[in-house]
């Protein structure tokens, strides 16, 4: 069959199309991950061979990095974002949150934000997510438990999933029985509740997915409750109240991140279990809107919770590693020692330092004078008898 001069110049505008489509696929995700989780290069810092050692010879997590968002394979070496499995390897990391991001507003801020926009929806787009995570938060949540679990499954034993106590000691066994070799044991978190989509039954679907820890709100008010950057800055509402109760029945970790404080409070109040705050600054360290107040932090620990300190400006003020060793001295000396761990918000769409550089600050902190075993506890000994407590059995 003979193709006219039209059918001709359709067939080349629908190959130029496709090979638009094809280069927007695969040149416009690391740009825009190269733009937004930007870099602070400390490696022309030397780490003394005592911290080297000593963080061979702890157990060390971080209880929030977004890696899961990205357009990257987290079981290899990548020279964009902020870690990976093999960096976090170079630094020590035992235990890792990896935590899911499912919207956030357009020019979204600390202070106030709506929730009528997203700049996940394009992301998700241009990183060729399937169909059914295009308009559902839920779906958005479930692929990258997906995304996690093939990472599980493809890494021959150097990541494994922690979902109860039992999995927990299993990696802690493994780690001591062979402290050089490459292994991380894999947490999950939801970075807010709105995948629920107002749905009671859809934190079970989580849950069985294997999310162990949820954030309440992320940057804007949602069916649980108001945001700390939120315009209501409410309290629980009805169905809020209703997913605590289901959270504690499910023995999931409740993430206080981002919430309002008239909503933490109430948490506070209504669980029974001790919550955490994933990855965070202190108010009267570091005066912005990220940060709860010093009262509020010292509630948290007094109910038995975790304080996770960040990387990243508006957390810490200053995100070098004294900045940020700074910030835990000040969470240690607010809640004590047994209260404070690490949340860095690796991959979040911040500026810091990355994982491989992550021993400088432990370095700072023993240049202001902690001691080895106080410093074991900040790295992950805290966050050990936590997740002994309150991973399900």
């Amino acid at each position: 069959m003979k193709i006219g001069r039209t059918g001709k110049v359709g067939i080349w505008v629908v190959g130029i199309l496709i090979l638009l489509l094809i280069g927007v696929r695969l040149v416009a995700p690391p740009m825009l991950e190269r733009s937004l989780n930007k870099q602070l290069d400390y490696s022309d810092q030397p780490v003394s061979a005592g911290i080297k050692a000593l963080h061979r010879q702890s157990v060390v997590m971080d209880w929030h990095t977004d890696s899961l968002l990205w357009d990257r394979n987290i079981l290899k070496r990548a020279e964009r974002g902020h870690a990976d499995v093999p960096r976090l390897n170079d630094a020590g990391f035992d235990l890792m949150m990896f935590t899911a991001v499912t919207k956030s507003p357009r020019g979204q801020n600390i202070e106030e934000n709506t929730g009528d926009s997203d700049n996940i929806t394009p992301l998700v787009l241009v990183q060729g997510w399937p169909v059914r995570t295009w308009d559902s938060l839920l779906e958005r949540a479930l692929y990258q438990a997906e995304k996690l679990e093939d990472a599980v499954s493809q890494s021959e034993g150097t990541l494994r999933w922690v979902r109860t106590k039992s999995e927990l000691q299993s990696a802690l066994t493994a780690r001591a029985a062979a402290p050089d070799a490459p292994m991380l044991g894999a947490l999950l978190g939801a970075e807010g509740a709105h995948p629920l989509e107002g749905e009671l039954q859809n934190i079970e679907r989580m849950f069985n997915a294997g999310y162990r820890m949820m954030g309440i709100t992320h940057f804007f008010d949602n069916e649980l409750a108001g945001s700390l950057h939120g315009v209501s800055k409410s309290g629980l509402t009805p169905f809020g109240r209703q997913a605590i109760k289901r959270f504690d029945e499910l023995e999931m970790i409740i993430d206080l991140a981002h919430v309002s404080e008239a909503a933490a409070y109430e948490i506070l109040a209504l669980s029974a279990r001790a919550p955490v705050v994933s990855h965070t600054g202190f108010r009267g360290h570091c005066n912005t809107d990220r940060n709860f107040t010093d009262a509020l932090m010292q509630a948290i620990a007094a109910k038995g919770g975790l304080i996770a300190v960040g990387f990243w400006q508006q957390a810490v003020c200053e995100p070098t590693p004294e900045g940020i060793a700074s910030a835990i001295d000040y969470g240690v000396k607010l809640v004590g020692e047994d209260h404070v761990v690490i949340g860095s918000d690796w991959d979040g769409s911040t500026t810091s330092l990355t994982a491989p550089d992550f021993p400088l600050v432990t370095q700072a902190l023993k240049a202001m004078g902690y001691s080895n075993e106080s410093l074991a506890k900040i790295l992950g000994g805290n966050s050990v008898r936590f997740l002994e407590t309150w991973l399900p059995e």
